[in-house]
């Protein structure tokens, strides 16, 4: 009954999107009021119009490629490279090397250039705005026929914040862009306008996120429904989003970077304190970090705000078939981010054991990174490597036979669910995790600390939480300066959040903006290596001399390096290029007003 019921509300959805986006221009059309069809005149009339009509909003969202926002796994076999967790391909993060990773390398290496075409999670998914829009032009028509403002308020809020989430995505891409809201005709001036400057943009997105947090329900969670947008999701995104502009601003000297700040801790400090959500935690602190990223219903789960559900025969995925061996895995950079048991980085730490020995690695460290990268005692738990977890020494490096391979030797296990790994090629209901509120506290400290106004009791609430749960000691404020990080010219408070929030959301998809936003592009200068690979190494890991990863010196220590002898071994970044992306030359032929980004 439940599955018919979503079925009829898609079908119903998708009907109301053909009426509407795709003959919405017809002037003859509108003009006319037919008797057994929906219809600009005869629908707006009804709560369940406004909802149906915002149904298709979600189904058009879900589309990761072409509306990058409530990004999850893309629905069916281009789940293999379209999903968050891979987006961290474009930082220093992991070092994807298989071709199905290489438009993550390509950014990440520096050498995209300007596309023909709308490039993947780029310049494209216009129609989704469109179809925003031409909610926004008749929503209050149902008012006209008894419903209530109020309620009317709450589907117009839905739509504001995907419109919002919508525009802050194509801004931090592509910094000016076209604001339109409303609906357009072949006739409109629009279509061949300039782009609208970055801050008159902002501002409106801003507008958009602010009406969704104050007349979007607490709750709303009705049977039927796709998962509906709540005040939480709102301020979760808002924090997000002012996060993002608020730091943007601040590191090139733009107006009003305080302001975007503030909009930031304030939206992220009312969801902490006044919202429903709690961090996850339970009994097995070895695990507990890691636990929802492996769930396969997070139906329930405090700590996730939103979430993409999967169900046979409606929506699946085979994300995780290509996962584990196609994202490259983790970097030596990151893996040497995670602080010692003390709380001090590797840097300053007399517990850090170093890297000779491969299990050294995790000993006295952050529990997180046992939790991220496989432990090769942990291979039973996980029983990483398509069951065959009693037969192969783990780590695999590219090339080796049999097992799972990497390209860096540390193999990511914090979304590793074997069974959906093994069993459910294309078939596979592995949910995705879009909001959750470990962000949000991170969120809110940067932007405390970035405005100067940290205290230890902002910290306590928010990064010591997430601490708290894998047992590690609380971050008090002016801790020691990583001397790594001296060069950045900010605070030891600074330098420590952003370390807890790489640590913390390491693939989730946040990093490359992180580094954007930062003004740190420099830092993907630096090539991508792995694990040491040195004679004892490679006589325990590969003593058959089958691996097809090269290796590099590193301060007379062999490391792998994943990339040599590739196009991306050298990696570039201009800093008065790439920290926006190119707007693509058929866009540019059609409208030549938009202009091209500098130095593309």
């Amino acid at each position: 009954m439940k599955n018919t019921m979503k079925k009829n509300i898609l079908k119903i959805s998708l009907v109301v999107f053909a009426t509407f986006v795709l003959v919405s221009c017809n002037d003859e059309f509108l003009e006319r009021t037919p008797l057994d069809a929906i219809s600009n005149e005869t629908f707006w009339n009804t709560e369940n119009d406004l909802k149906v009509y915002n149904n298709g909003l979600y189904h058009l969202a879900k589309d990761d490629i072409n509306v990058p926002i409530m990004l999850g796994h893309h629905n069916g076999f281009e789940s293999q490279w379209a999903s968050a967790s891979y987006l961290d391909g474009w930082s220093d993060n992991t070092a994807p090397v298989e071709p199905r990773g290489l438009l993550f390398a390509t950014v990440r290496a520096g050498i995209h250039q300007v596309p023909t075409g709308p490039q993947e999670f780029g310049w494209r998914g216009w129609p989704f705005l469109r179809a925003i829009n031409v909610g926004m032009d008749n929503y209050n028509k149902a008012v006209t026929k008894g419903v209530p403002q109020a309620t009317v308020d709450k589907y117009i809020a839905e739509a504001r914040l995907f419109r919002g989430w919508f525009y802050a995505d194509k801004v931090s891409k592509f910094g000016d862009v076209t604001w339109v809201d409303h609906e357009l005709t072949t006739e409109s001036e629009e279509l061949y306008a300039k782009r609208t400057p970055r801050v008159e943009v902002m501002d409106k997105v801003l507008a958009d996120l602010t009406f969704a947090c104050e007349k979007l329900p607490a709750v709303q969670r009705l049977e039927g429904d796709p998962g509906r947008f709540t005040k939480w999701v709102a301020l979760a995104i808002k924090s997000r989003v002012c996060l993002f502009e608020g730091t943007w601003r601040k590191y090139r000297g733009m107006p009003d970077a305080n302001k975007w700040l503030t909009e930031a801790a304030t939206a992220a400090e009312e969801l902490i304190k006044n919202g429903p959500h709690r961090i996850y935690t339970s009994s097995d602190m070895a695990h507990s970090y890691n636990a929802i990223h492996r769930m396969t219903d997070l139906t329930g789960v405090s700590e996730v705000i939103y979430w993409r559900k999967y169900a046979t025969g409606v929506e699946v995925n085979h994300w995780l078939s290509y996962h584990a061996g196609y994202n490259g895995g983790a970097t030596k950079d990151a893996v040497e981010d995670y602080l010692c048991s003390d709380g001090l980085p590797i840097s300053l730490s007399p517990l850090y054991k170093g890297d000779e020995v491969y299990e050294n690695i995790f000993a006295d460290r952050d529990p997180r990174l046992r939790q991220t990268i496989l432990h090769p005692e942990d291979q039973p738990y996980y029983r990483y490597g398509n069951h065959n977890y009693n037969v192969y020494t783990y780590p695999r490096i590219r090339g080796t036979a049999g097992g799972t391979n990497s390209a860096t030797g540390y193999h990511i296990i914090k979304v590793y669910e074997v069974n959906a790994t093994v069993a459910t090629y294309n078939v596979s209901t592995t949910p995705a995790i879009t909001i959750r509120l470990a962000e949000a506290m991170l969120n809110f400290a940067e932007a405390k600390a970035e405005l100067g106004t940290l205290t230890q009791a902002d910290l306590d609430i928010s990064i010591n939480k997430l601490r708290d749960r894998v047992g590690m000691p609380h971050l008090k404020l002016n801790p020691p300066m990583d001397p790594r990080y001296a060069s950045w010219g900010v605070s030891s408070n600074i330098v420590e959040i952003r370390r807890e929030r790489r640590v913390e959301l390491f693939m989730e998809g946040f990093r490359y903006d992180d580094l954007r936003r930062w003004k740190l592009g420099t830092k993907l200068l630096n090539k991508d290596y792995g694990m040491r690979w040195d004679a004892a190494n490679q006589q325990r890991f590969d003593p058959d001399k089958k691996a097809t990863i090269k290796s590099s010196m590193i301060n007379g220590v062999p490391y792998l390096e994943p990339y040599q002898g590739t196009d991306y071994a050298n990696p570039k970044f201009d800093e008065a290029k790439h920290y926006l992306w190119p707007i693509p030359t058929n866009s540019l032929s059609q409208n030549p007003n938009l202009g091209q980004n500098p130095n593309w």
